[in-house]
């Protein structure tokens, strides 16, 4: 048996079964393009379903673009998107937010744990008081969930930052690239972390978790999506053969399919972290809620993984305290599973890591 050590990325997995399916069915036949068809409808009104209320539902291909997009319609060029220190939008999608807001700057927030804290939030808005025409004005707030540290929000903690952005003038953007995951770690219906929590628009992910490549733009408040079809176009993120991204979020979503493959994801990262937690000097700096474990290895562990081919990413220290910061001989490193993650492979890596 082909034991697969990749914990590089839940990028890294190809399709989900049941999605690749619905590809392959999606493509007998013709179909009309750029989203007037069967699939991208049926896409739209399950989503609605999902959420308990009506909602604007746009596919787009690529998370960053799903997000740049979203922060455009609430963000003026003028504007800032505050959000997490370490969040996607601010280090890892090459400025695509400023771009397609045309201009507006991406203002860091600090919170432990890839979480933004409250007071951070507050201490971060009377920075950028309103009507000072000096300085760009604080128009959107973005939320990662879960977040790049691995953390989920519960729906207190979301609804309490979108009170002060709202109360500040803001609108509220979530980048859900791992949302499957933060839903099957709260079990909570989709909609209490979101619009019943203060959400405005969501970036709804599928891709990390299943979908070759498919998200959608997902706004709570209609009027917040006026144009939003024309943005997207002058994007360049309209597909021509769209039902390929309604037949991938079709299937994703169907009979909960989603949350299988996310509850999958998890308890692979679950028993992975209750294995490195018994090798000597290995340090699990915060709890694992999703799919990602964040660990500090031994240089000994370190170096035997990547003999035998293990892939995986050593992680910037700045999101950890001093005291659990990687010590002489030491690496910090992030591992991720996902839906293709098996048993197996979690168990050698685990076996390799300890020496045995």
């Amino acid at each position: 048996m082909v034991i697969e050590l990749n914990f590089a990325s839940d990028n890294a997995s190809g399709a989900a079964p049941r999605v690749l399916d619905a590809l392959v069915a999606a493509n007998s036949g013709y179909a009309m393009p750029y989203g007037a068809d069967e699939w991208t409808r049926a896409a739209e009104i399950v989503l609605c379903k999902l959420f308990e209320r009506e909602c604007a539902v746009f596919l787009v291909p690529t998370g960053t673009a799903a997000n740049a997009l979203a922060l455009s319609a609430i963000c003026p060029p003028w504007g800032a998107v505050l959000g997490h220190s370490e969040a996607h939008v601010m280090d890892s999608e090459a400025g695509a937010p400023e771009f397609f807001t045309l201009g507006a700057r991406l203002v860091r927030v600090g919170g432990i744990n890839g979480r933004i804290q409250p007071k951070a939030l507050r201490e971060t808005l009377k920075a950028y008081p309103r009507g000072v025409a000096k300085q760009v004005q604080a128009s959107a707030l973005t939320i990662s969930q879960a977040s790049e540290s691995g953390t989920v929000y519960r729906a207190p903690a979301i609804a309490e930052l979108a009170d002060i952005a709202h109360s500040a003038g803001l609108q509220v953007h979530m980048d859900g690239a791992r949302i499957a995951n933060a839903v099957a770690k709260l079990k909570v219906p989709i909609a209490d972390i979101t619009w019943r929590a203060g959400v405005d628009v969501l970036s709804f992910g599928g891709t990390k978790n299943g979908a070759p490549m498919c998200e959608a733009v997902v706004f709570f408040d209609n009027a917040l999506a006026e144009n939003f079809l024309i943005r997207r176009k002058r994007g360049g993120h309209t597909v021509s053969k769209a039902r390929f991204l309604g037949a991938q979020m079709s299937a994703y979503l169907q009979d909960g399919y989603w949350l299988e493959l996310a509850r999958h994801a998890n308890a692979m990262a679950a028993k992975l972290a209750r294995g490195l937690r018994q090798v000597p000097g290995v340090r699990l700096p915060w709890p694992v809620d999703v799919n990602e474990v964040f660990a500090v290895l031994p240089a000994r562990a370190d170096a035997a993984l990547k003999s035998a081919g293990a892939a995986y990413y050593s992680w910037p220290v700045k999101g950890l305290s001093v005291a659990d910061r990687p010590r002489k001989g030491e690496t910090f490193v992030r591992l991720v599973t996902s839906f293709a993650t098996r048993p197996e492979d979690v168990a050698a890596f685990i076996e390799i890591a300890g020496g045995r």
